[in-house]
């Protein structure tokens, strides 16, 4: 009961930011029209302020363990290679195979696996936690990016795609944030309030606007195609990854900040990237993350169930 508890109270303030969005809608406060346009302000200036913060904020220099950081680039690489190779031979539609396979590789990692990991080892321990993310989050846009532009109708030159990776903004603030790390820039005082204040704003606008463009219609039209992307994510992923994890070694924070990799739902702003760069399916991006979230309550409560009992953390 406490670890169901854990994940509900992790799952629900995102359902009830979505909630509001879809009733904000109904209610004539906001149209479907409207998400676009919000959306491309949150793509261009919240988002990008939200990744650099996170990054900017994370001290590489402490907790590094490298086998850790190792174990997780080479599997969410796996994880996107297979992704690709999926939807290049079971999907059929241009429109919908990038959005698939983001839909399985990219995870909630900040959203959900921060808290739950917080929960799960306490706050003061939470250093690999935070190592992870300064390298897994622009990995994860970085190949979003990637996949979303090779599949863009129309624009199939590789020079094309990489032109597109570099200008994205959210992968141009993952490396800028690097950069500053790296090279010890700080900024003054002032501006890096402004900077995490509007970075703030990114996720509960990202998961208002995800409510307000939603339609129950969609999830009878994609209902195939949701319930492999959610099996693949919340069930098959994890049980391959983190077994590997605990057959590995890994324990403890370790092994909890992985599962906040391969355990969390598909992220949120991959619904805003597909949206804004109008390269896929955005409806079906959007059911992708409100079917993952949802069943992600009972997928978490069974992982947490199951490596507690095998006394992995």
């Amino acid at each position: 009961m406490e670890n169901l508890l854990l994940s509900v109270n992790a799952v629900m303030p995102i359902f009830l930011l979505m909630a509001c969005g879809y009733l904000a809608q109904k209610l004539g406060a906001v149209s479907r029209q409207d998400v676009p346009r919000i959306n491309r302000v949150a793509f261009h200036v919240f988002l990008p302020m939200l990744l650099f913060y996170n990054v900017y904020t994370s001290d590489l220099s402490s907790a590094v363990q490298p086998k850790l950081i190792l174990f997780a680039v080479c599997s969410v690489l796996l994880v996107a290679a297979a992704a690709l190779w999926g939807v290049m031979h079971f999907v059929d539609r241009d429109d919908r195979r990038g959005v698939i396979a983001q839909g399985i590789f990219r995870s909630n990692y900040v959203i959900m696996g921060l808290p739950i990991a917080e929960a799960l080892v306490g706050a003061d321990n939470l250093g690999p936690v935070t190592v992870l993310i300064a390298i897994v989050v622009p990995m994860f846009n970085f190949l979003a990016v990637m996949v979303l532009e090779s599949f863009r109708p129309g624009r199939t030159k590789m020079s094309t795609v990489i032109l597109g990776v570099i200008r994205n903004p959210l992968v141009v603030s993952s490396l800028a944030g690097i950069v500053f790390v790296l090279c010890g820039i700080h900024l003054p005082r002032l501006l890096e309030k402004t900077v995490q204040s509007l970075g703030s704003i990114a996720t509960p606008l990202q998961l208002f606007l995800l409510g307000a463009f939603f339609r129950f219609g969609g999830l009878k039209r994609y209902r195939r195609e949701l319930a492999v992307v959610t099996f693949i994510k919340l069930i098959l992923t994890p049980a391959v990854f983190l077994s590997a994890a605990a057959f590995l070694g890994f324990r403890h924070v370790e092994f909890v900040a992985l599962m906040g990799i391969f355990a969390s739902p598909t992220a949120v702003n991959s619904f805003t990237m597909v949206q804004q760069m109008h390269c896929g399916d955005d409806e079906l991006a959007g059911d992708i993350v409100v079917c993952t979230s949802l069943f992600c309550t009972l997928s978490f409560f069974l992982w947490i169930w199951t490596f507690k009992t095998l006394g992995v953390f």
